[in-house]
């Protein structure tokens, strides 16, 4: 059926995901819990409780953990400023420890893709990362941005306009980037790469199609749900799953202009955008004509004039 005797070139193991655990803190030979500032006065025990029971500030719901488990009915607590506040420890998720977080949960609350993402997103795949659930709404909110791009309050934004030098150079870096990471399983980093390019088309207020596509193509595989969705309302009756992935061209990363920091006597008091093709010469012109370069000198004639192509202009006075 295949090409190839063996078609797996690697083997890879996903590291695992940690969890953080909730701890209590009863003194020794009683039923009474004493907040985590609190314990360095007493001798304590540890014990971990459900980590549903804690809210994002670490403090316990007593009420609560007297209900979970019946040694806890009776217990007492001490409390620090009203509040119960819990311990923290990163350790294997596991049921034992009452640490595990149910993705069905997250996907009730913030979606599957961005469970997804945010699995990704937490660090490189072959290393152990702790999970904090409190990290996800960062993931969330760049999925309601992504949307956003696409989808304006009157349906689709995307339109056939040409795509400006700006979005062409961030959708071409952004394919080029997104490629690499999948070829070293680098998927945090192409998260990282999608939010980048959303700011980016968000500022430059891209509508064109030309860009639009091509990106949610990429996005895709890390976020299939979202990206199906917006692929239906550009327009297109068939599954973004079929599509062909973006080609890379250098053409569009290649820099025409300079924005130059203009020093006078090594201090930097302005900066000018130039074209890359003006000569030393040209250069010299140009910025000895400037109206900032006029009010800086007053009238003086400066000794020298430095200009490294593509890099520094000093004016020496």
């Amino acid at each position: 059926m295949l090409p190839v005797e063996e078609f797996a070139k690697k083997l890879i193991n996903q590291g695992m995901i940690l969890g953080t655990s909730a701890i209590v803190y009863r003194i020794a030979g009683t039923n009474k819990y004493v907040s985590a500032g609190l314990r360095e006065a007493y001798e304590t025990e540890e014990l971990r409780v459900d980590v549903k029971l804690i809210n994002a500030s670490d403090e316990l719901d007593i009420a609560a953990l007297k209900q979970w488990q019946p040694q806890f009915s009776n217990a007492t607590f001490v409390l620090e400023d009203g509040k119960y506040i819990v311990g923290r420890e990163v350790e294997k998720m596991s049921k034992r420890w009452f640490n595990v977080v149910n993705p069905d949960d997250i996907c009730e609350t913030y979606g599957a893709d961005s469970l997804r993402l945010f699995e990704m997103f937490l660090g490189p795949l072959e290393q152990f990362k702790p999970w904090k659930t409190s990290g996800i709404s960062g993931v969330y909110s760049f999925l309601k941005k992504l949307w956003k791009l696409y989808v304006g309050e009157d349906g689709s934004k995307a339109s056939e306009d040409a795509p400006s030098k700006d979005s062409l150079k961030t959708l071409h870096k952004t394919i080029k980037k997104v490629e690499e990471d999948i070829e070293n399983f680098s998927f945090n980093t192409s998260v990282s790469t999608f939010m980048i390019a959303v700011n980016e088309l968000t500022a430059q207020r891209c509508t064109s199609k030309a860009i639009l596509e091509p990106l949610l193509i990429l996005i895709s595989p890390y976020a299939p749900h979202i990206a199906e969705e917006l692929w239906s309302q550009l327009g297109h009756g068939n599954s973004i799953a079929t599509e062909k992935f973006p080609v890379f061209e250098e053409k569009y990363l290649v820099e025409s202009e300079k924005e130059y920091p203009v020093s006078f006597n090594g201090k930097m008091r302005f900066k000018l955008k130039l074209s890359l093709d003006l000569s030393k010469d040209e250069i010299e012109k140009t910025v000895m004509s400037h109206e900032k370069t006029v009010q800086q000198l007053q009238g003086r004639t400066p000794k020298k004039v430095i200009i490294v192509p593509g890099k520094i202009i000093n004016i020496v006075g």
